[in-house]
């Protein structure tokens, strides 16, 4: 007998910054194929290889489908009321013991969902409770275009089709952005010229008319060196030191050094700096796609003010066709905490560094104790992975929502089983565009798993908080769109199609007026000389998105791919294709199977991100906790390794 099919229609509220309308096919309750939704503006009909996959993950046989509760060292299944029982009872006892400060709230980025918040809300209510700070991936980049213009914004993703050059600028589009691919080639179609700059030789080399590798961590210096260039020739825009701040200063750091000087430092070509600069005089519209990797190193905010100082001077801010473009502010039109007050934290973590931070409370009079983890892996995905499991484990009690097992579930001592993205309910902003959606339920969750929401309201009801989060799931998506509702799209065209976002401007900063103090834009004025190569670690690690994860959750099975180290042969120093080799950094070691790579800058060793220490594979076992600037982001891409032989 044929089984009807129906089609289904949702959004991906995974970590990236499309937020795609999916469209899912459905036989007898059963999810059997994913497609892009062509009446999605963005999406524009087709998915990534990620979420293409996610059926192999929706249906994968270790999804927690029961609340888990670890006894003797394995987790057991438990009911719900004795799970949630028993985390109130904890969170009780110990905010009775030793205050709110003992519970850290550790909410992660892995979901866009804006209900995902409400943990945070409830236990700000109930505590409030410790909070991290900082942001691991965006936060030094966004830092910097606040210092710079007064906000982080980006113009509409479709404005590049009004540049003559559009720079992709340490951006991986065809991993971290495929919906801005589709744009890119009718800009190019239009006459518009694509230049890329990556320190690996990525899919976009193949579509930018000119592609030049970079030195690690020499982005700002090419920035620099292109300026002293559009100084040289006359290329800077007439009026720049009226709508600019700092401009003499910022004068004198670029002419600090010459153009092949920067272009050394910067380890590019002289010719391909000379021509970017003059195809930059030569353009009507510069738009600089802004990746963010570029942020997250040591200096990674300068690097970031170096790129917009560059799109001021050259007269590329407050016209159409241009722009610093490196984030979309995703939440900023939404009720974030729902229309309840807000308690100040009575202290928060960094981030970047939480792992030590949880240590040094452990010594101190006001030790963390309980933490609980939603829509995050940070055990996987933070700096100094070893550091952050040995905190996690020194806790009393740790309570973790997932899906799937993770490094962090494996330490856990109560995990709670929520919705996959085709069973969700929720709102949703982009990062990479000014589109907000509303996903509805794909699917019937399997018996088991709650939605975040329920399980806060079964936690609320439990610890006298339930008529402060009494409601239906759309109640709430109605809180937390009222403000969007008021002046935009209702909540049932947010169901129906993508809606832009309120008072989204597509070009920013018309007339050269900027929200910063003065007005004006704020130049960089100051950037250190560039790190020393160490001889005895040669290679800079870097630990990037790969079209087979969404950070640590793997479209397919991991093994053989985590571990796979791709280095320029010149990096390899003797090593053969396929080797099993051990890299080692001075904060730890992993053995990996050596892929030889000439489309690599040859200092750096290129690991896929998302790999765990329960595989074997966690790049973030490498590297040392250290923050950005400003903005409290994570100093991921700065980590000196070398390459030895395995010990037979």
């Amino acid at each position: 007998m044929n089984t009807a099919k129906i089609t289904k229609r949702t959004v991906c509220s995974r970590d990236c910054p499309d937020a795609c309308s999916i469209l899912v096919d459905v036989e007898d309750g059963q999810a059997v194929a994913l497609r892009g939704d062509p009446e999605d503006p963005v999406t524009a009909g087709f998915l990534c290889e990620r979420t293409s996959k996610f059926l192999a993950r929706q249906y994968s046989e270790d999804r927690f489908t029961t609340p888990m509760l670890r006894v003797n060292g394995e987790l057991k299944a438990i009911s719900w009321s004795e799970a949630l029982d028993l985390a109130a009872q904890k969170l009780k006892t110990v905010k009775e013991e030793s205050g709110g400060q003992a519970i850290l709230d550790f909410r992660g980025g892995g979901s866009l969902g804006m209900l995902t918040r409400l943990t945070s809300v409830l236990l700000n209510q109930f505590g409030p409770v410790t909070q991290k700070s900082g942001d691991i991936c965006s936060g030094a980049g966004e830092a910097a275009q606040v210092m710079d213009m007064g906000m982080c914004e980006s113009h509409d993703i479709f404005d590049t089709l009004n540049s003559s050059l559009i720079v992709i600028w340490g951006k991986d589009v065809h991993t971290s952005g495929v919906h801005l691919l589709p744009i890119l080639k009718r800009a190019q179609k239009n006459g518009c010229k694509l230049v890329g700059i990556d320190v690996r030789g990525t899919k976009l080399k193949a579509l930018c008319d000119d592609f030049s590798l970079v030195r690690p961590g020499g982005d700002a210096a090419l920035a620099f060196g292109l300026a002293r260039r559009l100084f040289d020739q006359g290329g800077i825009v007439e009026n720049a030191p009226e709508f600019c701040d700092n401009f003499e200063s910022y004068k004198q750091l670029v002419h600090g050094k010459t153009v092949p000087e920067w272009a050394e430092e910067a380890g590019v070509s002289l010719s391909f700096l000379e021509g970017l600069g003059d195809d930059m005089q030569g353009s009507k519209a510069v738009s600089f796609q802004i990746g963010w990797g570029l942020a997250r190193r040591k200096f990674g905010a300068m690097t970031v003010r170096a790129i917009d100082a560059l799109a001021a001077v050259s007269g590329n801010l407050g016209i159409p066709g241009g722009g610093a473009n490196f984030c979309v502010a995703r939440s900023a039109p939404f009720n974030k905490d729902f229309g309840l007050p807000k308690h100040e934290a009575p202290r928060k973590l960094r981030e970047s560094l939480l792992g030590q931070e949880i240590l040094a409370c452990g010594v101190g009079e006001h030790p963390i104790r309980l933490i609980w983890v939603t829509a995050g892996n940070p055990i996987s995905m933070l700096p100094d992975s070893l550091k952050v499991k040995e905190a996690f484990e020194s806790m009393e009690f740790v309570v973790v929502v997932d899906t799937h097992p993770t490094d962090t579930t494996d330490v856990a001592d109560l995990v709670l089983p929520t919705l996959t993205l085709l069973e969700d309910d929720d709102v949703m902003g982009a990062f990479g565009n000014h589109y907000l959606r509303a996903s509805t339920p794909a699917l019937t969750p399997p018996d088991g798993p709650k939605h975040e929401f329920r399980i806060v309201q079964g936690l609320a009801e439990r610890l006298g908080l339930g008529e402060m989060f009494e409601g239906s799931i759309a109640l709430w998506k109605e809180k937390v769109t009222q403000s969007i509702c008021a002046e935009g799209p209702s909540l049932e065209e947010l169901h129906q199609n993508p809606c832009l976002r309120p008072h989204a401007k597509p070009v920013l900063f018309l007339g050269q007026r900027f929200p910063t103090p003065t007005g004006k834009f704020q130049l960089i004025d100051d950037f250190p000389e560039p790190a020393q190569v160490d001889p005895e670690y040669p290679l800079t690690l870097l630990a990037t998105s790969s079209p087979q994860s969404q950070s640590s959750q793997w479209a397919v099975d991991p093994v053989g791919i985590a571990d796979r180290l791709r280095v320029h042969p010149q990096g390899a120093k003797g090593f053969a294709d396929g080797e099993r080799v051990l890299l080692e950094s001075r904060q730890g070691a992993m053995a990996v199977t050596l892929v030889l790579d000439p489309h690599l800058q040859p200092q750096v060793a290129y690991l896929p991100k998302g790999g765990m220490l329960r595989h074997g594979a966690c790049p973030n076992g490498l590297i040392k906790a250290v923050e950005t600037d400003f903005g409290g982001g994570a100093s991921y891409y700065d980590e000196a390794v070398r390459i030895r032989g395995l010990q037979k």
